[in-house]
């Protein structure tokens, strides 16, 4: 695997520092791997965009889910991590994730955190869609990825890790022999490290989230714009499965024309009994699956828009008024608050709800090291696609996930660290060619890719809606280029433009992925092909970027992953 030579246009490093290891991101997936690498003795950095707890963990309401309580076991959480995959889960990847899953929880629990207990001290365990069993171990009620964050940014301060804030990564430095070499960041604001600069190291962990942002409306916070997936593609990374993205059911609707950052509204709600009603206050999931409100979130999502579009509705409701005063102060406290700060009480009436943008259950592809198809390059948490999840992600595996694969792969850096030791000084990284091989987009170009992406590729789709997107974004690509080539200008480099053009990147790759997928299956939903189609399509989707930005697309044989080492490109 070579990389693409493509880079982000962008000033020279007038900067440098030297680590054993580098992790992009600080959510769960990120810290948990710098901590494990720090404890093996390996100098580690962390580089994150905005502040250490300000990623797409600290949002996480429901909790994480594992085996925990009596009479649950691993194969149980298997079995309903399979259905809700809808038949492309990697079932090796799903067994790793739900036999460590419980001793990683509670090695988190070591490291600080503090989960709900009941009066005799035993954690507290709720319900989600897609769970036949109570799993869901929360804390602060409501506030589970808030209470993670702040137990594993205490221990980075507490273990001194060194950590740079608000940088935004560029791009994958690799040495002449194709292997990871560090990366090219740039910081934003006055600190130790302004500007662009870089971090030399031969092995660099992704775990930058995910990429809500290319849609309008999105759970995600602003800084999910996929940045590390669009990297790796330009170091020659594969990505998979990138068109199954998770659009949460019960979003708070704040209006038809809300954009950016919506409240989520928990699945946990409906795991302690609240109801979907529509405008007449019937309840239209009972019938329409055994778990009825519990269903996996693609039916759920699916029914939602189906009962919109047969009464012409914006939205529908979750009626939670039975739970009383008490129990929403106590167990939901967040979200009771944010549902009042928007004019809605929950404890007196339903609460408007609509699916947005929630997760990315594709990314870039690894192994059950987390291992990419790039030497050195490693990647977990939302950004990795592990094969955990297949085509829709179980309610509240996302921060098991990222937990189990972290600790995978800050081991695999250390026995190869063990094995094989760690190049000496700092590595001769191939440095960015003279003239930019990317242009930049302006930032006007984010809130036209968030349009394109929520008409044309957002929970209903089409051949029709998704070629007309990939038109759009094709003529938003071809504007910048021929700026470049016409007059040598791109647009002024800085975070605006770097975000963009990141945004572009993956929405491009979704697009190609979803036209390609001729069947409705999990969060994917083909309004003009709405079978599932295992014979033709219980298979995985790859892609790579050419050095010329065309993209390299291929399927794999089953739903299996094949080693991250194989490569057999097919042109599409």
């Amino acid at each position: 695997m070579t990389s693409t030579g493509i880079r982000l246009h962008a000033p020279a490093p007038g900067w440098s520092i030297d680590a054993d290891v580098v992790v992009v991101g600080s959510g769960v997936a990120g810290l948990t791997a710098a901590l494990r690498c720090e404890a093996a003795g390996l100098r580690t950095v962390v580089v994150t965009k905005a502040r250490l707890d300000d990623g797409s963990t600290r949002w996480a309401q429901g909790g994480i889910a594992a085996a925990l309580g009596e009479g649950d076991s691993p194969e149980q959480h298997l079995d309903d991590t399979l259905v809700a995959g809808a038949g492309l889960c990697d079932e090796e990847a799903v067994r790793i994730l739900v036999t460590e899953g419980p001793d990683a929880v509670r090695r988190l629990i070591s490291t600080g955190a503090h989960f709900d207990t009941d009066d005799e001290g035993d954690i507290e365990l709720t319900r989600e869609g897609g769970h036949h069993r109570r799993r869901i171990a929360h804390a602060g009620g409501d506030a589970t990825g808030a209470e993670v964050s702040r137990a594993l940014v205490e221990a980075v301060h507490a273990r001194g890790l060194r950590t740079i804030e608000n940088a935004l990564v560029l791009d994958l430095l690799t040495g002449a022999d194709g292997r990871t070499a560090g990366v090219t960041l740039h910081v934003m604001g006055e600190g130790q490290h302004d500007g662009v600069g870089a971090v030399h190291a031969p092995a660099v962990v992704l775990a930058t989230g995910g990429m809500g942002q290319v849609f309008s409306a999105t759970t995600n916070p602003s800084v999910s714009t996929g940045d590390g997936v669009a990297l790796a593609l330009r170091a020659g990374a594969e990505v998979s499965d990138l068109e199954f993205v998770q659009f949460h059911p019960t979003v708070l609707f704040l209006g038809a024309d809300a954009e950016g950052q919506q409240p989520l509204v928990s699945e946990a709600v409906r795991g302690e009994g609240a109801h979907l009603v529509d405008g007449g206050g019937v309840r239209f999931m009972l019938g329409q699956h055994e778990l009825a409100e519990l269903a996996p979130r693609d039916i759920v999502a699916k029914a939602i828009m189906r009962r919109m579009q047969e009464q012409d509705a914006g939205h529908m409701f979750l009626d939670a008024r039975h739970f009383g005063a008490a129990m929403w102060e106590h167990r939901f406290p967040t979200i009771l608050a944010a549902c009042r700060s928007h004019g809605i009480d929950p404890v007196e009436e339903p609460i408007p709800i609509a699916p947005a943008a929630h997760y990315a259950s594709g990314g870039v592809r690894t192994d059950s090291r987390g291992r990419t198809t790039v030497p050195g390059l490693y990647a977990c948490g939302e950004v990795a696609c592990t094969g955990v999840h297949g085509a829709n992600r179980l309610a509240s595996n996302s921060l098991l996930e990222g937990l189990v694969y972290a600790e995978r792969i800050a081991a695999d850096i250390a026995a190869r660290r063990a094995e094989h030791g760690l190049p000496a000084g700092a590595p001769d990284p191939v440095g960015q060619p003279g003239r930019p091989a990317h242009p930049l987009l302006g930032p006007e170009a984010r809130f036209a890719i968030q349009r394109i992406m929520t008409d044309g590729a957002g929970v209903l789709r089409s051949e029709e809606s998704l070629a007309k997107a990939a038109d759009q974004l094709q003529r938003l690509d071809i504007e910048a280029r021929d700026a470049l080539e016409e007059n040598g200008k791109t647009a002024e480099p800085g975070v605006d433009t770097w975000e963009a053009t990141n945004l572009l990147c993956v929405a491009r790759v979704l697009v190609a992925a979803a036209r390609l997928r001729e069947e409705t299956r999990g969060c994917h939903w083909r309004e003009d092909r709405p079978a599932r189609d295992d014979a033709a399509w219980r298979r995985h989707i790859v892609v790579r970027l050419n050095p010329d930005r065309t993209l390299a697309v291929r399927t794999t044989d089953t739903a299996d992953f094949p080693p991250t080492r194989q490569h057999r490109p097919q042109e599409q």
